[in-house]
């Protein structure tokens, strides 16, 4: 609510300004650096050297308004060039617990209201595990998703497959030369998986088998029955694979149209490299020249072959005319720059008008001790194990804290992946980070079961307690520390429009860190069952305020928040 307080003051104070000395001003209305000068400050440098009136005159000027026409201000104060503003404390706590305990959709937005953002991410290989290195492009998308809902965009999600490629033609190669299908089948994601690897490590080796691999995939291109049967195969073998994963993260798609699906939807992109006169030979592929400082974007192989930028570029096309987005939000690692630099460098190039719509959310990477993991060489570890590795840990502290919970079972499975969940999302998403399943399970520090576990003890004294949330004592307000949370509840807004504003899930985590620490402050402080009625019902709804903020911002972040544990 702060938030929306300066906000009010700037655009009246502007307008007031405007109309008084006709001339447009920029109004800077902050919070003080020391919260002991006031509750809002606005410095007015900027009005000074808009306007060159003497610094009183506008001081005493920005005073008078202010004090004038906002009930909610209780007190300004000039300090040399700042004027402070102190905020009547009871009216602002009392608006911002109302707001919190009977808005259902409490920090809502409505920034996005009318505009639709496209999100693709995930997006897993085909016939490759699904790793730990997957979880932060399926995690952050997720998370970005709920939290742009929050602030009234219409989303769509898109899980764009790696389905197509020379890959599946690796993949087939290594089939033919040491598969056993009875075998794999047994088990086909594992043992699709260790033939990828040895093809990989042979075609470093053998060129011819590289070659081999490029042949079996332009056979699928050609849609001969054999190849195609083979790639649809093991397509659906990882899609089942993958929704086992989704399933326990949670997670859901509006569309799975993979690469596969834009095969036949690039000859659009391919008139209007032609039309402009943008394709140039280079040994028999087609190139776009990208200038001195961008490497030339290669669109065709020289034996017809389509390539990753050709698909991405017909998957642009097709989005913009299908959903007409504000914003097409690509949730992909950090290794990927050059190919979203040179995937926006095309499209200004083709002139179609939306190069300005993509925005590459770029992550670090998740680190096994030390080093990056590649399905290529085998240094991987999927992220299944390590989900149920989370759920059991979380399981064991939940038989010392509380034998007798009649749902363990569901309760370890919310706390454990929302711990491995959390972990991710707490950290700044460009940061590379080390995986360590026993640190992200505890259930104190800077951990999703420390949060979990604050909604559960704020739960426990609520559930069976007597309060008025319409009948409250203003005066606690005044003292500092009941403030404080409350004042902290009030930024929840302000947190989630940050978050999408940055494109970072990481922003809403450290919030509710901040909030869950200062609650505990409180409790230690104050006995939230008192005895006294109205300051019963003021701690039960500060309490209330606080499992719901909690609760909400574990949804927006893609964790379930649990009752007991």
């Amino acid at each position: 609510m702060i938030e929306e307080i300066k906000q009010e003051i700037k655009s009246k104070l502007e307008t007031y300004l405007e109309e008084k000395y006709g001339q447009k001003i920029n109004v800077i209305v902050e919070e003080p650096k020391n919260p002991a000068m006031g509750d809002i400050a606005i410095p007015t440098f900027t009005i000074f050297k808009t306007l060159g009136k003497p610094m009183p005159e506008i001081v005493e000027v920005v005073k008078t308004f202010i004090s004038s026409n906002f009930d909610i201000v209780k007190e300004v104060n000039p300090t040399g060039p700042f004027v402070n503003v102190l905020l009547d404390k009871e009216k602002v706590a009392v608006s911002i617990l109302n707001n919190a305990v009977n808005d259902p959709d409490f920090g809502k937005s409505t920034k996005g209201c009318g505009k639709t953002i496209v999100l693709d991410y995930s997006s897993p290989n085909i016939a490759k595990a699904f790793s730990v290195g997957h979880l932060r492009s399926t995690m952050i998308g997720n998370s970005l998703k709920l939290i742009m809902q929050k602030c009234g965009y219409k989303t769509v999600a898109i899980n764009y497959l790696g389905d197509w490629g020379t890959q599946f033609g690796m993949m087939i190669v290594a089939i033919e030369k040491w598969g056993n299908l009875e075998e794999i089948k047994k088990d086909p994601i594992n043992v699709l998986g260790q033939l990828y690897v040895r093809i990989n490590a042979l075609a470093k080796e053998d060129e011819s088998v590289a070659e081999e691999a490029r042949e079996a995939f332009r056979k699928i291109e050609l849609g001969e029955e054999k190849y195609v049967n083979m790639w649809k195969w093991i397509r659906e073998e990882s899609l089942k694979e993958s929704e086992q994963i989704y399933k326990l993260l949670n997670v859901t798609f509006d569309s799975y149209n993979g690469e596969a699906f834009y095969n036949d939807k690039m000859q659009p992109v391919l008139d209007i490299l032609e039309e402009k006169k943008l394709l140039k030979e280079d040994q028999g592929a087609q190139i776009v020249d990208l200038g001195d400082d961008i490497p030339p974007a290669l669109i065709k192989r020289s034996d017809g072959g389509s390539l990753y930028i050709t698909r991405d570029l017909a998957a642009v096309l097709w989005r913009e005319k299908e959903y007409n987005p504000e914003k097409i939000l690509y949730v992909v690692g950090g290794e990927q720059k050059l190919h979203f630099v040179q995937l926006k460098a095309v499209l200004d190039k083709m002139g179609v008008g939306y190069a300005d719509d993509i925005e590459h959310i770029n992550f670090g990477l998740v680190l096994k001790d030390g080093k990056k993991m590649s399905t290529r060489k085998g240094n991987v570890v999927k992220l299944y194990d390590i989900l149920m590795q989370a759920i059991d840990a979380a399981r064991k502290q939940i038989e010392e804290k509380n034998p007798d919970l009649p749902n363990k079972d569901e309760v370890a499975t919310k706390v454990g992946v929302g711990a491995v969940v959390f972990n991710d999302l707490k950290n700044f998403r460009a940061l590379d980070y080390e995986f360590d399943v026993n640190q992200m399970v505890k259930f104190e520090g800077q951990t999703g079961p420390y949060l979990q576990y604050t909604s559960v003890r704020i739960n426990s004294i609520i559930s069976n307690a007597k309060f008025d949330t319409n009948k409250l004592d203003k005066s606690l307000f005044l003292k500092s520390h009941y403030f404080e949370l409350v004042k902290e509840i009030g930024d929840f807004s302000k947190y989630i429009e940050k978050a999408s504003e940055e494109y970072a899930p990481s922003t809403v985590a450290k919030y509710l860190l901040g909030l869950a620490q200062t609650f505990n402050k409180f409790y230690s402080m104050e006995r939230i069952n008192s005895e006294d009625e109205l300051t019963r019902n003021t701690n039960m709804a500060l309490a209330l305020s606080v499992k719901k903020v909690i609760d909400e911002g574990l949804r927006l972040l893609g964790i379930q928040s649990v009752e007991k544990m």
